[in-house]
């Protein structure tokens, strides 16, 4: 009987443990694989809200010095960043163009004519003011006599209402000479000649207006050119400011003195400023997908000391971030984690290797982060990018490197 037994216990171990090996690993095999998440931990830290965009530099006050009349601008031997002191730095010498015959007798013709009418709007002007000189003796004279009952109120009435109309007409005449005197003034401006060389009477001394740098030079060589045309522009580098276009909808949200700040313009660190202007038109800007887009001009003042950013230039690209609102010491949750479930939010937590449905309140939020008010915790974990597999039946498994 003993011998039957071992014989019996000898085949089951022989043929028995394989199997249940075997079926064993048929029954892991058929079971549903954890779903690999990754997971964020739930903290505290500090929440900025922003609108940014790509912003540029440049100069507060610009000064375009161009030619004041047509003729021969002699080699502007200036550079760009060349400094300039206001009434004191000579930026260009300019020869006025010579007239010819007959521009020289049309331009003293209007001289003649500009003097008779000077004399006439001064014979004018004299009449004007001997009448106005009668009116206010005639007044005085009726009003002593209105006084003593001598002449009705009316004829003083009448006397101050011609002495007013004295006054405007002398006023009016002496507009007219002044006008009249400006006008031979204009006329003798253009018998200005030029001679053959810059040491000739009549060449134009253009100094600088102001104290700064030549930003830039629009004219080097000599040559020949009409009056307004741009020779320099000028301006004070130290005097920088950052205009940034933002999409009308986010520049609304934009206020004077909210904080702004400068990163990525090539230097260590974001730089900090204050927005001083928003301005109050918009324009149509086209995006780079051809997109039409309402954009608005938004001013930022640097308000870091000049030596943080003195390597930056008129014209040069930064990025910009205007801060709407910031909080500290606050509760966030990756706003990667958060999606909608109704009119509210929710996240997924995880909980033993299981995916735990979670609704929260959220308050401020950015494109990153948002604050949470009410169903999570510091240190708890959530499912960022939870997929459509993610329900509470399924098990669930960090990726590699990561911890539950």
């Amino acid at each position: 009987m003993s011998v039957n037994r071992k014989i019996v216990t000898r085949r089951l171990l022989k043929w028995g443990l394989p199997i249940a090996g075997i079926l064993l690993l048929l029954v892991l095999s058929l079971r549903p694989q954890p779903v690999a998440v990754d997971l964020a931990t739930v903290g505290r830290g500090d929440l900025l809200v922003t609108v940014e965009d790509e912003g540029q530099t440049r100069v507060r006050e610009r000064f375009v010095v161009s030619a004041p009349v047509a003729g021969r601008l002699l080699r502007i031997e200036l550079e760009p960043g060349d400094p300039v002191v206001a009434g004191d730095t000579l930026l260009a010498l300019f020869q006025p163009a010579p007239l010819d015959a007959r521009s020289r007798a049309e331009a003293e013709a209007g001289i003649r004519a500009a003097e008779a009418g000077l004399g006439a709007a001064q014979a004018e002007h004299q009449r004007a003011e001997a009448e106005l000189a009668f009116a206010r003796a005639d007044v005085e004279r009726v009003r002593r006599l209105a006084s003593e009952d001598i002449v009705a109120r009316e004829r003083l009435d009448e006397a101050e209402t011609v002495l007013a109309s004295r006054q405007e007409a002398a006023r009016a005449a002496a507009f007219s000479a002044d006008r009249a005197r400006g006008e031979l003034e204009r006329a003798r401006a253009a018998l200005l000649a030029a001679g053959a060389s810059s040491d000739a009477p009549g060449a134009i001394e253009l100094r600088s207006p102001v104290d700064g740098v030549v930003l830039v030079r629009r004219r080097e060589s000599e040559a020949t050119v009409p009056a307004g045309e741009p020779l320099l522009e000028l301006g004070d580098p130290a005097s920088l400011e950052i205009v940034t276009d933002l999409l009308s909808s986010d520049a609304v949200q934009v206020r004077p003195d909210q904080r702004a700040i400068v990163e990525h313009w090539g230097g260590e660190g974001p730089l900090n400023g204050r927005v001083r202007l928003v301005e109050p038109y918009g324009f149509t800007k086209i995006s780079a997908l051809g997109v039409e887009e309402q954009r608005v001009n938004v001013v930022i003042d640097l308000t870091d000391p000049r030596q943080e950013w003195e390597a930056l230039g008129d014209g040069y690209r930064v990025e910009v971030q205007v801060v709407l609102w910031e909080g500290e010491d606050l509760l966030e949750v990756p706003m990667s984690s958060v999606f909608r479930v109704g009119d509210g939010w929710a996240v997924w937590r995880a909980v033993d290797g299981r995916a735990r449905l979670a609704r929260v309140d959220l308050g401020a939020r950015n494109g990153l982060e948002a604050e949470v008010l009410d169903g999570l915790t510091e240190g708890d974990s959530v499912l960022l990018h939870p997929s459509e597999e993610i329900d509470e039946s399924v098990r669930i498994a960090p990726r590699r490197g990561q911890g539950m």
